[in-house]
């Protein structure tokens, strides 16, 4: 990476308890990387003041939603809440999405119905303030359009996109971009890699999820998570996770940084201006 080589991380929970002991130094490790900006999307109401303050404090960006492993334990009340927040906050050049939200349908027992509910009514609020959205998609992708099809939306990105090629297409043409991590290191990733080969240059996006989702390169063994904790991932890992895409794509470093923050700007328009300050 050239010294100039600037990268944003459309996705990173840089608000979690895992990063409590040494947040500064993961800031100061992004930025050391060419990690300029981070999206830092809420996952429950209780986390709305803390993504806001952080963002505001580190100079970043953030989202504010329910996510969908949440609304089980989230409160009635809560998508009143999420309104007045975004009413409150509207013109905050910071908050750049609704997010993140969606559908999950890997994790069992999660109540669906509550789930579909939550997520048709939180795309209501983007519309209602004009704001894209960031997407939980996790064996979801056909129900997250269905709803996107009723729910006529400003775009936003598919947050750690697997799904198959048809699904990826029907997003982009819906205005969303796809976002690629670290699981995209991974060989075995075989569906993920193929996206990321074949997909039109207008649609990738480059995210950490940090502390989830670890590339390859961090990646624990479950034989060795007795001994020793799982391995964190934080938004240094960006450019080489980038390096990645780059080689599936036949990219230069500069140019795949430039191609994925240009798609991130499209995908949440409130970026360009943070970035250009």
């Amino acid at each position: 990476m050239t010294p100039s080589t600037q990268w944003v991380d459309s996705h990173c929970h840089l608000d979690a308890r895992e990063f409590d002991p040494d947040r500064e130094a993961v800031l100061a490790r992004a930025r050391a990387a060419g990690v300029t900006m981070q999206v830092l999307p809420a996952v429950d109401v209780a986390g709305f003041d803390a993504v806001r303050a952080l963002a505001h404090r580190a100079g970043l960006a953030y989202a504010l939603g329910i996510h969908p492993l949440y609304v089980d334990r989230a409160a009635d009340g809560d998508l009143e809440r999420l309104a007045a927040a975004l009413e409150v906050h509207r013109d905050d050049p910071r908050l750049v999405a609704v997010g993140e939200i969606g559908l999950d349908h890997f994790v069992p027992g999660l109540d669906r119905q509550r789930q579909e509910y939550f997520y048709a009514e939180q795309l209501k609020l983007a519309r209602r303030f004009d704001l894209p959205v960031i997407l939980h998609v996790r064996r979801s992708a056909d129900g997250l359009l269905k709803q996107l099809r009723r729910i006529d939306m400003a775009g936003g990105i598919a947050h750690a996109f697997n799904g198959s090629e048809a699904q990826a297409r029907q997003f982009a043409e819906r205005g969303f971009k796809l976002g690629f991590g670290g699981a995209m290191s991974f060989e075995r990733a075989l569906q993920i890699r193929h996206l990321a080969t074949q997909l039109p240059d207008e649609v990738p996006v480059l995210e950490t999820d940090a502390p989830d989702i670890p590339p390859q390169w961090l990646y624990i063994k479950a034989a060795e998570r007795a001994a020793r904790p799982p391995a964190r991932n934080e938004p240094a890992e960006l450019p080489r996770i980038a390096a990645t895409l780059a080689g599936l794509r036949g990219w230069t470093l500069a140019q795949t940084a430039e191609r994925t923050t240009a798609n991130a700007c499209t995908a949440l328009p409130r970026l360009a201006p943070l970035l250009a300050a």
